[in-house]
């Protein structure tokens, strides 16, 4: 079998590749592992699939934890509105949430991976589902073709877009890393990013399930805040999980690994000044100055929250509200702007919303996403050294990186 190119990985990037290089005329043939394409896609932004940001390119860079300026050209090629222009002409509408975030007008990912299979029988590209490639085969640093676990399939240009580590059960294992190191390429060190942390505190089991919004959480190492933000974040059976969570996991992971004591703090009423919120206790303990202290925080606090805030202040839950005294009341209010958690470790790489490390990008040409070793090897998506916060931003990544390589094969 030849062809002129076959894209290893029917993931975002991939299915962009190999779109853009048949749009050219090239004969393309995508080859997915998985019986189905886009599985891991398919569980993005909880099923809704954060395609992109709108911010500008200016800002969208700052929201990008590694290695941002070899993305420039991929951005000028094909940047947010390009990609909603793109879905749209596709028949897919869109829309813009909170902070900038593009989603489907239709809240599923399905509707995603439907468009992007579209653009591939548009562009005459075969798919090959259920498929393991046993090798990449390079002749005097020049792609010759890939050997198949049932034969030889011949062509001049290759696109690795295997994804990373995260979510293996999608079909990220790590395939394309040992692609590239059998070919000569450097992979950077390889560790969880945008990961749920692990906390030391027992309570934490109490509260599992519990999400709070417009919260503030701050990152703390060697009494240095690392990291603060106000958003949304979730309590685990293990420890602390949600969109701050995992932002602030890209600070503090390198920390946990050299056992440095990290914390994280979160402020439950960012709104409110400590005096303020002062008030508005004592405010709350006057309505309720004949009840018992565990019956005062209902206005306050999350149901599930009170008994765990109960038992850390000290303060009997059956105590009548009018014999707190002002100390105790202050305690509280520290409490409740300084809840703060040990971090022991994170989740594994597996559960992790990205991997961060993969092919060194000082080997692979930012303009082209060609490889700088091997003639006709090109990479998009997660499997290069770039990660970035959540927000779309990685899967924005994933789409310009994949249409560069498709672009230039």
């Amino acid at each position: 079998m030849k062809f002129d190119v076959v894209v290893i990985g029917g993931g975002p990037a991939g299915m962009m590749a190999a779109g853009v290089a048949g749009s050219k005329g090239k004969k393309v043939l995508l080859i997915e592992k998985n019986d189905k394409l886009g599985k891991k896609l398919f569980i993005t932004g909880k099923g809704r699939c954060n395609l992109s940001n709108s911010a500008d390119k200016e800002e969208f860079i700052t929201h990008i934890t590694r290695n941002s300026k070899f993305l420039f050209s991929a951005f000028n090629n094909f940047f947010n509105d390009d990609l909603v222009d793109f879905f749209n002409k596709l028949g897919l509408k869109t829309k813009v949430e909170r902070a900038g975030r593009i989603f489907p007008l239709s809240d599923k990912s399905s509707d995603v991976i439907k468009a992007l299979e579209k653009h591939l029988r548009n562009n005459n590209v075969a798919v090959r589902l259920g498929t393991k490639i046993k090798s990449i085969i390079a002749e005097k640093d020049e792609i010759k073709g890939l050997e198949l676990e049932d034969g030889f399939i011949y062509c001049s240009s290759v696109i690795i877009a295997t994804g990373g580590l995260s979510y293996p059960l999608t079909g990220s294992t790590g395939d394309g890393y040992e692609f590239a190191k059998k070919l000569g390429h450097q992979i950077t060190e390889l560790r969880p990013s945008l990961v749920p942390l692990v906390v030391k505190e027992e309570f934490i089991k109490d509260i599992q399930g519990l999400s709070l919004r417009n919260v503030s959480v701050k990152a703390i190492c060697d009494n240095k805040v690392l990291f603060e933000d106000i958003g949304e974040m979730l309590f685990t059976h293990y420890g602390l999980s949600g969109p701050l969570i995992l932002s602030a996991s890209f600070y503090i992971s390198e920390k946990i690994y050299k056992n440095k004591q990290t914390y994280i703090m979160i402020d439950l009423k960012p709104g409110l000044t400590h005096e303020e919120l002062d008030r508005r206790l004592l405010k709350d303990f006057e309505l309720y100055k004949n009840k018992y202290y565990k019956n005062s925080l209902d206005d306050l606090l999350p149901k599930k929250l009170i008994p765990v805030i109960i038992k850390l202040s000290g303060i009997p839950e059956d105590r009548q509200v009018n014999q707190i005294t002002r100390e105790e009341r202050r305690f509280i209010v520290n409490l409740l702007k300084g809840l703060s958690f040990e971090i022991i470790g994170t989740r594994p790489i597996s559960e992790a919303i990205v991997t961060s490390g993969g092919v060194n990008i000082k080997e692979v040409n930012p303009k082209t996403m060609e490889s700088k070793i091997v003639k006709g090897l090109y990479f998009a998506g997660e499997i290069l050294d770039i990660d970035a916060f959540t927000g779309g931003y990685n899967l924005q990544i994933a789409f310009s990186t994949g249409y560069t390589a498709g672009l230039n094969c």
